[in-house]
């Protein structure tokens, strides 16, 4: 590629991936750890890449993560739904690779003629390989484009609630302690952030103080900072040694003196979160888990998804034909869709046969809630009825019209649904007047047992909660993975799943004012902070479910 002068409102050649012929490389930073701190510019390029050549061990699941788990995404080759995933941080005698062979393996990758994404953790140019391997594209001829990430700087201690910088405090020097540091020279500095230096902090603590710094110095040593894993301790120069090794600390951690240490106390956020760092298992079906999972993550918890049943056709698909031919006939006055599956199931069969909806014309629409209306919403429809109070069948059936001979034409409901519902709403319905047509839409059938170490860690109580949202979840995760240890806070959807749990001899904690999955993270979330302030009011070391014994449980129904 030959490289010309351009002016300075135009981007050179270089640094677009559709201008190079012979590869292109993007280094990004993916700063330190919270996947949420990527920066849009670097999702953007992790989409387009051919190529992904990671750092970490915690790569890969970050790629996939920001690609939605698209099954192309894997080790040792592309396809068409996702990049190859290269090792850029081991080579293949499972020694680290030196900044030099990293540059080799980004170089050899780029000249494939390939997008390539070499992911760095933190920023590329702060602490990193990354001028080194920009250097290599450079002697290469190889076009390249630096991405910025947030460094662990200055992210990991607002994570833990402290400000490098105050009103009061200006002055900020950063120290890296892999070699020896002449600690006399940072004596007048408000703020030292100190990189590497767990393992000589009992040295490093006895340098300030002979230096001149007070013993008394605030000291705030934080590992792995902005993830569910993060842990810090807050000490002072004469006892931070003795402290961290107490609890443990290890590297990666970013360690910071000064009297910005104090705000901790009232700026802590994100330790603090109500359901920080509880693992919880979310047993639902694979399509569902994404927005309870998510939810469930901005509480600070670690969501584990295990699917329990798998949603499939009917066996028998000509009652399922027969019925929506009826539809498009005429044949029915309302139609009621119990969940977001029948809304599925009832849209892929109208695909099936190229109508569109259209075909509801004329037709009155029931939904049992607010999430099944909003996916009859996203097909263009409107839900006629939605139960103003409880929403299930029941209180579908407390709103549904008796059927009246001089308004409604036509006395007939189709209600698509599961092949395990209940026989309630049918009932209720013939005693309101009307004639139901209840058609098997899909089939919800149970999943594998999950993974050895899952079904131990349910039953060893690993788990600080489980979240249920229906009785089908209920009895499908007892039936592949056993019950739930005691200390397991058990949190259930509405009543119906409450009841089905109090069978299965779960002691359920948590009962959601609302049937819905936002709801039901918003309701474990307050019993995890209802549980934390009164182990603070008690003068007791929070602790999660799986770290406490079964006697200290609370029995809580959110409100």
């Amino acid at each position: 590629m030959t490289r010309g002068k351009t002016s300075n409102d135009q981007t050179p050649p270089q640094m677009s991936p559709q201008t190079s012929q012979r590869g292109w490389v993007a280094f990004v930073g993916s700063g330190p750890g919270d996947p949420g701190l990527l920066t849009l510019r670097a999702v953007e390029l992790l989409h387009e890449a051919d190529v992904v050549i990671t750092e970490s061990a915690d790569h890969e699941a970050l790629v996939r993560s920001v690609l939605g788990g698209r099954s192309g995404v894997q080790s040792g080759g592309a396809t068409e739904d996702g990049p190859e995933l290269v090792d850029g941080g081991f080579g293949e005698d499972g020694q680290p690779l030196t900044h030099a062979a990293r540059a080799k393996v980004v170089v050899k990758q780029a000249k494939r003629g390939l997008r390539v994404v070499r992911l760095m953790t933190g920023d590329p140019f702060v602490y990193s390989s990354g001028p080194e391997e920009a250097l290599a594209c450079v002697k290469a001829g190889l076009a390249f484009e630096i991405v910025p990430g947030v460094s662990a700087l200055g992210s990991v201690p607002a994570y833990a609630g402290v400000p490098l910088t105050t009103k009061d405090h200006r002055e900020l020097t950063v120290v890296s302690c892999r070699e020896k540091v002449d600690w006399s020279r940072y004596i007048d500095q408000d703020t030292l952030v100190l990189l590497s230096a767990v393992g000589g902090i009992a040295d490093i603590a006895k340098q300030l103080v002979a230096a001149g710094r007070e013993p008394s110095t605030p000291v705030m040593m934080t590992r792995a900072g902005t993830t569910t894993e993060q842990a810090t301790v807050v000490s002072t120069l004469d006892r931070i040694a003795a402290d961290a090794r107490a609890a443990r600390m290890s590297p990666p951690a970013v360690t910071v003196v000064g009297d910005v240490v104090d705000a901790r106390d009232q700026l802590s956020w994100f330790e603090t979160k109500p359901l920080f760092g509880w693992r919880v298992l979310v047993p639902r079906t694979k399509e569902q888990a994404g927005t309870l999972s998510q939810r469930l993550r901005g509480y600070g918890a670690v969501p584990e998804e295990v699917p329990t049943i798998s949603v499939e056709p009917p066996r028998n698909p000509l009652q399922m034909d027969k019925a929506v031919r009826g539809l498009v006939e005429g044949r029915y006055e309302w139609i009621a869709f119990t969940s977001v599956n029948a809304v599925k199931a009832v849209r892929e069969k109208f695909e099936e046969y190229g109508l569109d909806a259209r075909a509801f014309s004329g037709l009155k629409i029931a939904a049992v809630g607010d999430k099944t209306a909003q996916a009859i919403a996203d097909w263009g429809l409107r839900a006629d009825l939605v139960p103003s109070g409880e929403q299930s069948a029941a209180g579908l059936l407390e709103d549904w019209p008796e059927y009246d001979e001089l308004l409604d034409p036509i006395n007939r409901v189709f209600l698509p649904r599961a092949d395990i519902a209940t026989e309630n709403l049918v009932a209720g319905l013939i005693d309101l007047g009307w004639e139901c047509d209840d058609v098997t839409a899909y089939r919800t059938v149970r999943a594998a047992p999950p993974p050895a170490p899952t079904r131990d860690a349910i039953k060893a109580g690993k788990f600080d909660a489980v979240v249920f949202t229906s009785s089908s979840t209920v009895r499908n995760l007892v039936g592949i993975a056993g019950k739930p240890h005691p200390s397991t806070v058990i949190a259930v959807i509405g009543p119906a799943t409450a009841k089905t749990a109090e069978e299965h001899g779960l002691r359920v904690d948590v009962l959601a004012p609302k049937p819905d999955v936002e709801v039901l993270a918003e309701a474990l979330a307050d019993f995890g902070a209802a549980r934390r302030l009164s182990m603070l009011d008690a003068g007791q070391p929070v602790a999660k479910p799986s770290e406490r014994k079964p006697a200290s449980r609370r029995k809580a129904t959110a409100k």
